[in-house]
C-alpha cells in the first residue's frame, strides 16, 4: 500500500533511500518523505510524487549514514506535506515511518492529548510516534523498549521504521499485517516493505513475521523478538529476484513491458509441472496436501481485484475437470458475512502480492474453522505464502505496474494446471482428454505470443474510443471472468467507466445503455456457447451499438457483424481467457496512453492493498 525503505552502515543513506523509494513508488505515490540523521535529525517531504521531493531538497545538506523514508498511499488525512511520512514526535527525537492502519488510533490521541501532545497531522501514524516517545520517557526505557510497548497498545495493522536523535547507529523495525524484510550486507542492514530496494545490494534477507521487533544496530547482528518479549532466532534467505527484472528493459511503461512478458511469464508458472512426456502435471507446493483436495466437499476461492477475476476462471475449471463444488468468494466480504466453512473444506488463497490484508483476513477466518488452506502467489517469502498450509508460486516475476496483468495470466495457468492434477485424481477425466488438454497447454506461450502481434489492430480501434465515457464488456462461459477483467484494467489505467457483464445479461439491465455512443467489446470465440453470444452480437447492433469482437481466427459469422475485430488463436475453450485478455490488456493501456494517463501509476490506486 505504501512504501518503506531504510538503511544503516557506512555509505550514504540519501542515494539508497532515493533510489529505494523511486522502486517502490509502484505501492503509493500521494507523498514522498525521507529522514536523515547526521547529528540533527532532519525530516523532509513533499506531497506528489519522488521526483517532487527530489526538487524540493536537492541543494541541501543529505549526508547522513543512517535514515528512514515513505512513499505513501493515504489512508488517514488527505494527501499533503504535513501528512506525509516521515512523522516527527513532538519534542522533534523521534521520526517514524509506517504502512497499515492503526483502528484505535482516535483513543490513543485523546489519551495522549490529555497528557499535553499536540499533533500537527491526522494521521494515525503521528499517534503512534508520540505514544512510542511518551513511554520512552515516563517508562524511561529506551528506543527498542519503548516500541515494543508501544505496540501492545496498538490495534490493527502496521510496518513501522523508528530512528531516533538519542541513538545515531539505531534502527527500530517493526510489522503485523502489512510486509517488512530486513536486507543483510557485508557491513550494513537495510529495510523495505518488498525487497525491490535491496536486491541490488545484498540476496541474504530476513522477513518479520507478524509481532516482531527487529532491533538494527550499526556493526551489530540483527535481533529479534516479539511484543510479548520473546526472543526470536533470525531466519535468512536467499533472494531469487534479479535487477534486470525491476527495470523497464526499453519499453515505455511497466505495464507493456509486463504484457510483452507474458508468454515467458506463463511457460516460467508452467516450468517443473507440466510434464507431457510423462502424461502428468504435479505441484511440488502442495504435494501433501493432495489427499485433502481429494477428499474435499468444496473448494473456496477466496481474492480480491484480478485476483478475484482469476479465481472465477479456476472455479469453471475445477467444476468442469475435477467435478467439484466451487464458491469464489470476494476476500474482503468473505469474514463479515459469518460463512459456513467445514474443516472438509479446501480454501485457496489467490494474490500477486502476497499481502492482500483482506486475504490474508479471509485465510485466518476459515484456518480458525479448521479447513485446509491452499496459496497462489507470486512473491516468495510473502505473508499469504507463511499463513497457508501450503501453495504454489506462479513465478510470473515481479510486477511493478499497478494495473495487474502478467500476474492474472499466471494465476490462470497455475489454476489450470491444479484442476488438470485434481481431475487426474479423481479420475474425472479420460487419459485422452487429459492429454489433448495438456499439449495445447504446452502451446498457449507460443500463441500468446502470436496474440500479442495484434498491436496495430488494437491501436486503431484505442484511437476510435479513447474520448467515450462509457464501455460495455461482455462473455459467456469461462470468457464472463475475462469481460469483468477487461473492464477493470479500462477503468484503472484509462478512468473510463466500463462495466462487465455475462452476454445473457445483457438483456437484463444493461441494454438499456446501448446507444451509438456505446462501444461493446463481445469476447466470441468459437467454442462453447458462440452461438447465443453471436444473438447477443445482433441484440447490440439492432440498437446501434458499436461492437469490438475478439475472434478466433478464420470466423467469417462474426466479422460480418462487428465493427473491430480482433483475432486471437484457435485453443480449447478452457484456454482461451490466456489468450483473449491479452488484447484487453492491451486496448486499455492504448487507451490510458493516448488520454495522457499515468499508466503505471494510476491515481487512487497501489500495487499491494494491505489495508482492508
Amino acid at each position: 500500500m505504501c512504501g518503506i525503505v531504510a538503511y544503516v552502515g557506512p555509505k550514504q543513506a540519501y542515494p539508497i533511500l532515493i533510489n529505494g523509494l523511486k522502486r517502490l513508488e509502484y505501492r503509493g505515490y500521494d507523498s514522498a518523505g525521507i529522514a536523515l540523521l547526521n547529528g540533527s535529525l532532519n525530516v523532509y517531504k513533499s506531497k506528489g510524487r519522488v521526483s517532487d521531493l527530489e526538487d524540493l531538497i536537492h541543494d541541501l545538506n543529505l549526508s547522513g549514514t543512517i535514515g528512514i523514508a515513505h512513499t505513501r498511499w493515504a489512508t488517514h488525512g488527505e494527501p499533503n506535506t504535513v501528512n506525509a511520512h516521515p512523522h516527527y514526535s513532538q519534542s522533534k527525537q523521534i521520526a517514524l515511518i509506517h504502512n497499515g492502519i492503526i483502528e484505535n488510533y482516535a483513543l490513543l490521541r485523546q489519551e495522549l492529548e490529555a497528557r499535553g501532545y499536540v499533533f500537527e497531522s491526522s494521521t494515525d501514524t503521528e499517534v503512534l510516534t508520540n505514544l512510542i516517545e511518551d513511554i520512552k520517557l515516563n517508562e524511561e526505557v529506551d528506543l527498542f523498549e519503548a516500541v515494543r510497548i508501544a505496540l501492545n497498545q496498538v490495534i490493527g495493522a502496521y510496518a513501522i521504521v523508528v530512528i531516533s536523535k538519542d541513538d545515531p547507529n539505531t534502527l527500530i523495525a517493526a510489522r503485523k499485517g502489512s510486509p517488512l524484510v530486513i536486507g543483510i550486507g557485508k557491513d550494513d542492514y537495510y529495510v523495505a516493505s518488498d525487497a525491490t530496494p535491496i536486491i541490488e545490494y545484498t540476496k541474504n534477507v530476513v522477513y518479520l513475521d507478524d509481532e516482531e521487533v527487529a532491533l538494527i544496530r550499526r556493526n551489530n547482528d540483527l535481533k529479534i523478538k516479539t511484543i510479548r518479549n520473546h526472543e526470536k532466532t533470525p531466519y535468512v534467505q536467499k533472494l531469487e529476484m534479479n535487477l534486470t527484472a525491476l527495470e523497464k528493459g526499453g519499453f515505455e511503461h511497466f505495464m507493456l513491458k509486463e504484457i510483452y512478458e507474458q508468454p515467458n511469464s506463463i511457460k516460467d508458472s508452467m516450468r517443473g509441472r507440466v510434464h507431457s512426456e510423462l502424461g502428468t502435471v504435479s505441484l511440488g507446493g502442495i504435494i501433501d496436501y493432495e489427499q485433502k483436495l481429494l477428499t474435499a466437499n468444496r473448494i473456496i476461492i477466496v481474492a480480491c481485484g484480478t485476483s478475484w477475476h482469476a479465481g472465477l476462471v479456476g472455479e469453471y475449471l475445477f467444476e468442469d475437470l475435477a467435478r467439484i463444488p466451487v464458491e469464489v468468494e470476494y476476500a474482503s466480504e468473505f469474514r463479515y458475512r459469518n460463512p459456513v466453512i467445514y474443516e472438509q473444506d479446501v480454501v485457496i488463497a489467490i494474490s500477486q502480492s502476497g499481502e492482500t490484508a483482506d486475504t490474508l483476513a479471509a485465510i485466518e477466518l476459515a484456518k480458525s474453522k479448521g479447513a485446509t488452506i491452499l496459496g497462489i502467489c507470486n512473491v516468495v517469502g510473502s505473508s499469504i505464502a507463511r499463513a497457508t498450509h501450503a501453495g504454489s508460486y506462479t513465478h510470473a516475476g515481479p510486477e511493478i505496474g499497478v494495473a495487474s496483468t502478467k500476474a492474472f495470466t499466471a494465476q490462470v495457468t497455475l489454476l489450470t494446471i491444479m484442476a488438470l492434477r485434481l481431475a487426474q485424481l479423481k479420475g474425472t477425466i479420460s487419459k485422452s482428454r487429459f492429454m489433448q488438454i495438456l499439449l495445447e497447454l504446452e502451446s498457449i506461450p507460443d500463441k500468446v505470443a502470436e496474440t500479442l502481434k495484434t498491436s496495430h489492430v488494437v491501436t486503431k480501434i484505442a484511437e476510435q474510443f479513447k474520448d467515450v465515457r462509457n464501455f460495455l464488456y461482455l462473455g459467456r462461459g469461462y470468457n464472463f471472468p475475462v469481460a469483468l477483467e477487461g473492464a477493470l484494467k479500462l477503468k484503472e489505467i484509462s478512468y473510463i467507466h466500463a462495466e462487465g457483464y455475462p452476454a445473457a445479461e445483457m438483456k437484463h439491465g444493461p441494454i438499456a445503455l446501448i446507444d451509438a455512443d456505446m462501444p461493446v467489446v463481445v469476447i466470441a470465440t468459437n467454442r462453447g456457447t458462440y452461438d447465443k453470444v453471436v444473438s447477443n452480437i445482433q441484440e447490440v447492433k439492432a440498437r446501434k451499438g458499436r461492437v469490438i469482437a475478439i475472434v478466433t481466427q478464420g470466423d467469417t459469422i462474426v466479422k460480418e457483424m462487428a465493427d473491430y475485430v480482433i483475432e486471437i488463436p484457435e485453443t480449447e475453450e478452457m484456454l482461451v481467457p490466456l489468450l483473449a485478455t491479452i488484447p484487453l490488456q492491451k486496448l486499455s493501456y492504448h487507451i490510458a496512453v493516448m488520454r495522457g494517463c499515468n499508466v503505471d501509476q494510476p491515481r487512487n490506486l497501489a500495487k499491494s492493498v494491505t489495508v482492508e
